[in-house]
């Protein structure tokens, strides 16, 4: 995945520092240096790299740390904080409103996937509750309109295009009249790419923006055009304005820190980033979540986002979760759920533990070893499946009965038990908030959303270094 070297480096860097014996400013200045490799290797804009060594350097100043500090918890908490400042642009994204028609416009370079971008967004917020809709003005590409015809179709997404009708911004006008007859709340523009040496593209661009009046212009950025996505998005910005940027093809091989680059350059928050084709491989975007991924933290937060988009059946567990409890059969229907959610290099990644787990293997590999955890949790009995799984550490002999009947080794079983204990103790962290009345999914998340401050604070000061 696009920045998974650069976690990985990050990541090394800071714990190679932190587990060595001799942990003075030599070795400090080495770190730095080495994260700073990393982000000029994955594109990112040489001044803000700059910007970022002379920060970490002055909140960690080793010549002012009184003698009880512990820093190596003060290195870890600076580099967290310095890296959520790269790519966080301090602006507030565009919030829809119900019942009222939101109209999105999306621009942005051609071959980028807008109108892949549209339909995965418009069914993002289907899924919410939201009436959404789909609009083609893209004339000028041959096959666009077939293209999100298929593709709405295909997502039950009500759409408007024309196959005579050459003029852009007639098409975009008429569509978003339309729809806002029918009271649709969330009507998307999808518009031609173009680059910002066309002239006639980018005045056509400003034509259709002035037609629609769209409540947020949303940019469309690829991950994979390196340095020049700061050009690119500057240009952009000063012709349409927009407010927010998308960054496609995140699941490809390139550095992709250009896009980190284009949020500083025009301060323009991410609101999504798009890491594969299918419609569900779209992820909401926030500041510390991305971070906490890119490190192999993990990112409950949008797990649980993408559990309730899923509607999958979480009521026993997220009232376990606001009780503090986490058992081994929890652990299991959490597991069974991972592999109906997709594929696992995306949900991996999310949960602490099990991201460095599944570090290095493709989603074959992945899903055989998420059977085989599965396999361990069906060989226990019952008693064992509802306890805190401390009763293995008591009785090892338990481990190797359970590795014997799932064909497994008492190594995995140990893997699989670690993972539980992590999950518990996070668990325990979120306690609270739960009530009877309102067990669903959405409270639960709620309730998660209010305890996730003091999960943050495990995950990031508290490991997994």
């Amino acid at each position: 995945m696009v920045l998974s070297d650069l976690g990985r480096r990050i990541n090394s860097a800071v714990n190679d520092l932190t587990r060595s014996s001799t942990l003075d400013e030599k070795a400090f200045e080495e770190m730095i240096k080495e994260i700073c490799n990393a982000l000029i290797s994955a594109d990112v804009n040489i001044k803000l790299v700059s910007t970022l060594r002379n920060s970490i350097k002055k909140t960690v100043n080793f010549k002012e740390l009184p003698p009880a500090a512990n820093k190596k918890r003060l290195i870890q908490k600076a580099v967290f904080d310095e890296l959520v400042r790269l790519v966080d642009p301090h602006a507030e994204p565009f919030k829809p409103k119900k019942g009222k028609s939101n109209v999105i416009m999306f621009v942005g370079l051609q071959g980028a996937g807008k109108t892949t971008s549209c339909t995965k967004l418009a069914r993002w917020y289907q899924a919410r509750g939201f009436k959404a809709c789909l609009v083609c003005a893209d004339t000028f590409r041959a096959g666009a309109f077939d293209q999100l015809k298929q593709n709405a179709t295909k997502a039950k997404i009500p759409y408007y295009g024309s196959l005579t009708q050459t003029d852009p911004v007639v098409v975009a006008r008429e569509g978003v009249e339309q729809f806002r007859k029918e009271r649709f709340e969330i009507i998307i523009v999808d518009t031609s790419g173009r680059h910002r040496q066309e002239q006639d593209l980018f005045d056509e661009m400003v034509q259709i923006q002035a037609a629609v009046k769209p409540d947020q212009t949303i940019m469309v950025l690829d991950a994979t055009i390196g340095q020049q996505a700061e050009s690119q998005a500057q240009a952009f910005k000063d012709a349409a304005d927009f407010g927010a940027i998308i960054i496609t093809k995140t699941d490809g091989a390139a550095a992709g820190g250009g896009a980190i680059s284009a949020v500083a350059a025009t301060h323009t928050p991410i609101v999504f980033i798009g890491t594969g084709e299918h419609m569900l491989d779209m992820e909401r975007f926030a500041p510390q979540s991305f971070v906490s991924k890119l490190l192999g933290m993990g990112d409950m937060q949008g797990l649980m986002e993408h559990v309730q988009s899923l509607k999958l059946d979480q009521k026993d567990t997220m009232k376990h979760i606001a009780e503090g409890v986490f058992t081994v059969r929890d652990l299991r229907d959490q597991l069974q759920n991972i592999g109906k959610m997709g594929p696992l290099s995306k949900i991996g990644g999310m949960i602490p533990g099990l991201s460095n787990m599944m570090q290095n293997m493709d989603d074959e590999d992945g899903s055989m070893k998420l059977k085989r955890m599965i396999c361990i949790c069906d060989s226990m009995t019952l008693k064992e499946l509802d306890s805190d799984g401390k009763m293995f550490v008591e009785q090892p002999t338990r481990m190797t009965r359970v590795a014997r009947g799932s064909g497994t080794s008492v190594r995995e079983v140990e893997e699989l038990l670690t993972q539980h204990r992590t999950m518990a103790g996070m668990a325990k962290n979120v306690k609270g908030g739960y009530h009877p009345k309102h067990d669903t999914p959405a409270f639960g998340l709620t309730c998660y959303n209010d305890a996730l401050a003091v999960v943050q604070k495990i995950v990031i000061e508290d490991g997994p270094y």
